[in-house]
């Protein structure tokens, strides 16, 4: 991001300990390795964006375009596309003030789009501008977008997005401090500053457009149920290279292991617990016998008894949990201690020391604090109907008056509307030819955005989990050369615990061995040399015989095993020199039929006209095998009729 600003800006009361934080990574802005390292870091103790920007106006230190992006954000997202679209909009049109990136979700409720309240971008397609913003909850009583009627005659085409998620990145110009100086009233980017500029839009000639991308990781973390959706997608490695291997602080010992589990130095596991599938584990850390912990993020140095069970928990450094204790969906902050056979319910949040008494069941979205409270701050009593007779802290409350829209929605892990009494009615909106097309459903590698993984209940997040854990695996002992015995029990053990369909099971096993040769060629390897590595590993010939096809090896399975071959390599630079290479060394170790590949080829030749292009193309290769099947087969038959002849 070198040259899009001068200067790097934090705000807030905690100023120091952002600062310290900066120092200690890797990759803070005057750091030599980093891309930031020629900016000026300018400190200011505003408490908002609205006077933070007002204060660098007031200062008049940034002459040229900058980059807007809040503290909150996790991403991968490189940003050279959509500068260079500014830049050049920027040199056509001086009116043209600044350029949203915002991520393209799907229309499917995926976990990290905001809930409750939903943003409505309203977009003329053409130019990527941004027309209209407002911002839609439950408790209003219309479901209405109010779209100014000259916008509808002015603009040939627009597009009325609720489907997008908002990045808080913005590229913006010296025009943007000004108006957010002329402004007052402006104390938030969207909900006033943005709607407020398009809605005077005749008054100020000021436009602002919209960078939509659907590749790569951005999302917010700005409350409890965008921690959680964030946090599972770091779990999930989508974030990459923001995740926890990384070690992109100073301090940091992270490895990852296979079988999911990413742990750092000094972590101290009973040989009968159970710790792994998504789970993170701080430095001297400790888990007791038969404890279970999965899809979990447990800090430094906290202590975990015997017979734990944790689950979908997030757990911070200093933390205690007695013998017998669930956690399930939860968060406990530092230093807290949950005493023996407690049960932490789904959407507790245990603050800073807290303590629960032996034997004491949390309600389900509670959450307890030990804070000091009023003004000057006094402590407040525990409450033993909350922790129990020997614990520390009470039930904490929001404010009466908070004049916060999003309170009512944000303020708990788990979202929840059951207590608003509200339709479910759907918005009601305008749409046009463009915007009810169907979407691309494609994916890319590193973003959880694309397709259908919204919650852990869901079905298809089972599935995609199941997909994602099984091929790594494989991959991972492909590539050390392991038995494929200990990898044949992972992946059984995954097929189970997900429940995963024989289809979903020839299609990971399928995706994991093109992954390995594709690897293979592009090092260097010629492929069919990299197929005969594949799939001559040890244990891989019969792991493939007994779980990919069968020992029946019915027909139907073999076909779909080679379509799933194809359909994984269609998105490989040299798919189709390696499907053939496959196809060939599948055919002579006896793992696939003759007559399936026939079988396979004639159902693609089947679809004619309608049949894809690229699936087509990765084919292609294949085509000399298959002529030679036909022959032997042709010459076979013709010595069949030669000798009843002569008989």
């Amino acid at each position: 991001m070198s040259g899009v600003a001068d200067i790097y800006v934090y705000c807030g009361a905690h100023t120091e300990e952002v600062e310290r934080y900066i120092q200690a990574s890797k990759w803070h802005p005057t750091s030599p390795a980093s891309p930031f390292n020629s900016l000026e870091i300018v400190k200011t103790t505003a408490r908002s964006v609205g006077d933070a920007l007002r204060d660098l106006d007031a200062r008049d230190l940034i002459t040229g375009d900058f980059l807007l992006v809040h503290g909150d954000l996790v991403s991968n997202l490189p940003i050279d596309t959509a500068l260079a679209a500014h830049r050049a909009r920027r040199i056509a049109d001086k009116n043209a003030i600044m350029t949203m990136i915002l991520r393209a979700g799907g229309l499917g409720s995926h976990r990290t789009k905001s809930k409750g309240i939903t943003p409505v971008f309203v977009v003329d397609p053409t130019k990527n501008r941004c027309l209209h913003y407002e911002e839609m909850h439950p408790l209003q009583a219309n479901k209405y977008v109010n779209i100014d009627p000259e916008l509808l005659s002015t603009h040939s085409e627009i597009e009325i997005r609720t489907d997008l998620i908002d990045c808080g990145i913005d590229i913006c110009t010296p025009d943007v401090l000004a108006l957010w100086a002329e402004s007052f009233d402006y104390e938030v980017p969207r909900r006033h500053f943005l709607h407020g500029v398009l809605k005077d839009y005749e008054l100020n000639g000021k436009t602002i457009h919209t960078e939509i991308v659907d590749e790569h990781y951005a999302a917010r973390v700005f409350n409890l149920q965008s921690y959680e959706a964030v946090s599972k997608d770091v779990l999930g490695r989508w974030t990459y290279p923001l995740v926890p291997d990384s070690n992109l602080v100073a301090g940091q010992t992270y490895k990852f292991e296979r079988g999911g589990l990413c742990k750092e130095n000094g972590v101290i596991l009973a040989r009968t617990c159970k710790a792994g599938k998504r789970t993170v584990l701080g430095k001297d850390t400790s888990i007791g016998d038969e404890s279970m912990v999965s899809n979990s993020i447990i800090g430094r140095r906290c202590h975990i008894g015997k017979n734990v069970t944790i689950q979908n928990a997030y757990i911070w450094d200093d933390v205690v949990v007695g013998d017998g204790s669930i956690i399930n969906r939860a968060i406990v902050a530092n230093k807290a201690v949950i005493g023996k056979g407690c049960k932490i319910q789904p959407g507790s949040l245990l603050s800073y020391g807290v303590r629960i008494a032996d034997n004491k069941e949390t309600k389900e979205g509670s959450r307890i604090t030990r804070a000091m409270r009023g003004d000057p701050p006094v402590a407040v009593t525990t409450d033993a109907t909350v922790v129990g007779d020997a614990g520390e802290g009470y039930s904490f409350s929001e404010d009466e008056d908070s004049d916060d829209e999003g309170t009512a929605f944000h303020s708990n892990l788990i979202y929840s509307t059951s207590h608003l009494n509200l339709s479910s009615e759907s918005i009601s909106t305008l749409n046009s030819n463009f915007s009810s097309a169907t979407p691309t459903q494609s994916r890319s590698r590193l973003s959880s955005f694309a397709g259908s993984i919204s919650d852990d209940g869901d079905p298809s997040s089972s599935n995609e989990t199941f997909h994602h854990d099984a091929v790594n695996g494989l991959v991972d002992a492909l590539k050390e050369g392991d038995d494929f015995d200990s990898a044949k029990l992972e992946f059984m053990g995954l097929r189970l615990s997900n429940n995963a369909s024989d289809h979903q099971v020839r299609r990971a096993i399928a995706v994991a061995f093109g992954k390995r040769i594709a690897q293979l060629v592009e090092g260097g390897m010629e492929p069919s040399k990299a197929a005969a590595q594949a799939f001559g590993a040890s244990g891989a010939q019969k792991f493939l015989e007994e779980v990919a096809v069968g020992s029946k090896k019915l027909m139907d399975d073999q076909v779909d095993f080679i379509s799933c071959l194809q359909k994984d390599l269609v998105h490989r630079g040299s798919g189709a020199i390696i499907l053939a290479a496959i196809c060939k060394e599948l055919y002579e170790r006896d793992v696939l039929e003759e007559d399936a590949f026939l079988r396979w080829w004639e159902e693609s030749e089947a679809l004619g006209e309608s049949e894809d292009k690229e699936m087509k193309r990765v084919r292609e290769r294949t085509a000399v095998l298959i002529q030679w099947f036909r022959e032997a087969e042709s010459e076979s038959s013709s010595e069949e009729d030669e000798g009843e002849d002569s008989e």
